[in-house]
């Protein structure tokens, strides 16, 4: 399809946007302070044709809105001008050469609101700008006064002479090959005197010259908004199926128990066996190894490995968090240092960094990538406790203070200290983060970033993708809204969310709404169904119908997902009523488990997962975040919603009743399906297999166990009559 007339650049009045006497944004000026630096005196903050409050606008447009290569998102502004006269807008994305693409018309998005928008799509990564430009519409505005004037006879021979001119105007900025001639050939019927008034307006209005005139438009008064960032990164850091698993565990084995030994009784007596426990011995990077081909099978994209660095023996805990480990215990991964290294080291159990190497390719091959923990502390036994003492804070008697979030209290862990010397410890962690990604690893999942500076993680990140851009960083920070945004704002590609203790209907769909609208335009979710630290309660009371449920909502509400091992088993015992700790938590131990058993006995979830995720590489509409929508049904224990992307519609129906079979008559929105009210379409179950044909309203009966959910893709017969709905 031929592109668009662009404007000229006197037209665009182009400048730089960041330098001093740049035009402010009527964007920015609507919804953020004005910064004085960017004004010249007498400058407008509102041009020819006001363009207000573009979107999406990060920190008034001081940083770039996100997205990745091929995702498709909405820019949007106000736009009017006075009096009756048409306007039109269109929206301009600029790739990071600055060259502008074709750009995209926009629409009224609803009518009398002034509020238009439209939909535009980076092809490429990179440091793009997007504006947006309105201008007068001199043609539609003929339009408009001539389907009135000229049936009534009111200044009939001027109008359709001004008409003319205009469109021999407009016909100098249509190429030949497509459509002048159209649009010239209407100017002529125009001024053809010997036909009817009614029929030359009616030449005038052909299709072929319409057409003509929306590629390339007249276009009078362009005011073009001030550039606004927009930050395109690799696909990776939108869409993504994760899977934890501690390499430690895998491959481990039991080391029988000794046999018995006598101890000597009083008087040189012999006295009672003493028992010798079993002694589990760890896995390694290369038993690790073994288990990736059926994380790959499952369908997941990156394997995330918590700390493998050495650990430290100070206040090391024991199983369940006791503080009296036994000599074999192995301590907790995010104590990290010992004498035999610290963030740049693996624990020698483990292996070598050879072996590591060999874990990464490993995975490499099975088309899967390493994201690593990133846990910046340290246990009493790091190097940096001796080497950099200014990092840590010293209480009052003297001894270095250990991490605590009442009532918890982790001995072993020394958090740091940064404002002693926050050049230094910046130096030091880009070190270590560059000597990971030269051993291949580029996603990194970082460890309670939110007690840490926001304005250390800002220097941080941007000097790693400065210069290796597809570098990802995941944010987990379970905490307060505003820290978790803004952590995204400044630079985190994806941030761990709040979905694991959303449970009902009316929380999910309030909080995936939130997520799904402007917060996207910076914050991109990874909805983990478990994680080491966290069994919900919804987990620990549902069984297996509720770990089935709450994997289909993570796998399809969001365009990444996440898995800590043991969830296909349905691992849900806790510590103790009431705590989201897992009994015998693989934080302080190893666990080694029987996956083939699992499987083969059908007690494994891994069927449905790779059902999940073979469903969401088939399918667009679940590789996106922004375009969800909500349907209504007559339960609350169900939930419906719908994804879509372009022709690829995807409807999803839940239960979220583990204990309960449920049923509802579902009300599909059908405008937000691109369908007509009245249209019955048939419908395939991507689960099952299973057809239907589902219109407006349909029931749905979903069991605990046998169906939880059904995921069905539309399939819409050709429309026979009209067009469906856009």
């Amino acid at each position: 399809m031929p592109t668009p007339r662009q404007p000229s650049t006197e037209q665009l009045e182009r400048t730089d946007p960041i330098g001093r006497g740049a035009r402010i944004s009527p964007s920015a000026a609507a919804s953020c302070p004005v910064q004085p630096e960017l004004q010249s005196p007498g400058d407008s903050m509102i041009g020819r044709i006001p363009v207000l409050d573009v979107r999406p606008l990060v920190d008034c447009g001081r940083r770039p809105a996100k997205a990745v290569a091929g995702e498709t998102f909405q820019v949007t502004a106000t736009v009017f001008r006075e009096g009756h006269d048409a306007v039109a807008a269109n929206a301009v994305l600029l790739d990071p050469s600055g060259r502008p693409g074709p750009w995209t018309p926009m629409r009224e998005l609803a009518p009398g609101t002034d509020r238009w928008g439209a939909d535009v799509t980076p092809v490429s990564e990179g440091r793009w700008t997007y504006t947006v430009e309105a201008w007068s519409d001199p043609v539609t505005t003929w339009r408009q006064h001539a389907l009135i004037k000229i049936p009534a006879g009111i200044d009939t021979a001027l109008v359709l002479a001004e008409g003319a001119e205009l469109y021999e105007r407009a016909a100098a900025g249509v190429p030949k090959r497509d459509g002048r001639e159209a649009v010239l050939d209407a100017a002529d019927a125009l001024r053809d005197g010997s036909r009817p008034a009614a029929a030359r307006l009616a030449a005038a209005l052909v299709p072929e010259a319409q057409a003509a005139l929306a590629r390339h438009p007249l276009r009078e008064l362009v005011t073009a908004s001030r550039p606004l960032p927009l930050l395109v990164e690799r696909r990776r850091a939108l869409f993504g199926s994760w899977y934890e698993l501690f390499p430690r565990s895998e491959g481990a084995r039991v080391e029988p128990a000794e046999p018995a030994r006598a101890k000597k009784g009083r008087a040189g007596k012999p006295g009672k066996a003493a028992k010798q426990p079993a002694r589990i011995i760890s896995g390694t990077f290369r038993t690790a190894a073994e288990r990736l081909p059926a994380v790959a099978a499952m369908g997941f994209d990156v394997v995330y490995l918590p700390p493998v660095h050495p650990i430290g023996t100070t206040h090391r805990k024991g199983p369940n968090n006791s503080l009296s480990p036994a000599p074999h215990d192995v301590g907790v991964p995010w104590a990290i240092g010992s004498a035999e290294g610290g963030h740049d080291a693996v624990h020698p159990e483990l292996g070598t960094l050879d072996d590591f190497d060999h874990f990464v390719e490993t995975a490499r091959t099975l088309r899967m990538e390493i994201a690593l923990d990133f846990a910046l502390q340290c246990s009493p036994d790091h190097p940096w406790v001796e080497k950099h003492p200014e990092w840590f804070h010293h209480r009052a008697d003297g001894t270095i203070a250990y991490a605590e979030n009442p009532p918890k209290k982790y001995q072993d862990i020394y958090p740091i200290a940064f404002d002693k010397d926050l050049r230094g410890l910046v130096r030091e962690t880009l070190r270590i983060l560059r000597f990971w990604m030269d051993h291949g690893v580029r996603i990194f999942r970082v460890d309670n970033p939110h007690t840490k500076p926001v304005i250390f993680w800002e220097k941080v990140i941007a000097d790693i993708n400065r210069t290796d851009p597809d570098v990802i960083f995941l944010a987990e920070a379970f905490t307060r809204p505003a820290m978790m945004k803004t952590l995204a704002v400044i630079g985190f590609q994806q941030s761990y969310t709040y979905f694991t203790w959303r449970n009902t209907r009316q929380e999910i769909t309030e909080y995936v709404t939130e997520l799904s609208g402007e917060s996207a335009s910076c914050m991109r979710p990874n909805f983990f169904v478990n994680t080491p630290d966290i069994l919900p309660g919804y987990l620990q009371e549902g069984g297996r119908p509720a770990f089935e449920a709450r994997a289909v909502l993570a796998a399809t509400l969001s365009p990444t997902w996440g898995v800590y091992a043991g969830y296909e088993l349905c691992e849900n015992t806790p510590i103790r009523p009431g705590s989201e700790e897992y009994i015998d938590s693989e934080k302080y131990e190893i666990r080694p488990r029987d996956w083939e058993s699992a499987e083969r006995e059908g007690r494994s979830l891994a069927p449905l997962i790779t059902s999940l995720n073979r469903i969401r590489r088939r399918h667009p509409a679940l590789q996106q975040l922004r375009d969800v929508h909500f349907h209504s049904a007559d339960n609350d224990a169900l939930i419906a919603y719908s994804k879509r992307s372009g022709s690829n519609i995807v409807l999803v129906v839940v239960n979220l009743d583990p204990h309960h079979t449920q049923e509802a008559t579902v009300s599909l929105d059908m405008p937000q399906l691109g369908l007509d009210w009245h249209e019955s379409v048939p419908v395939r179950d991507e689960l099952t297999g299973d057809t239907y044909h589902w219109g407006r309203t349909f029931y749905v009966r979903l069991e605990p166990g046998v169906t939880p959910a059904h995921i069905v893709v539309l399939r819409p017969s050709p429309p026979t009559g009209g067009s469906p709905t856009p």
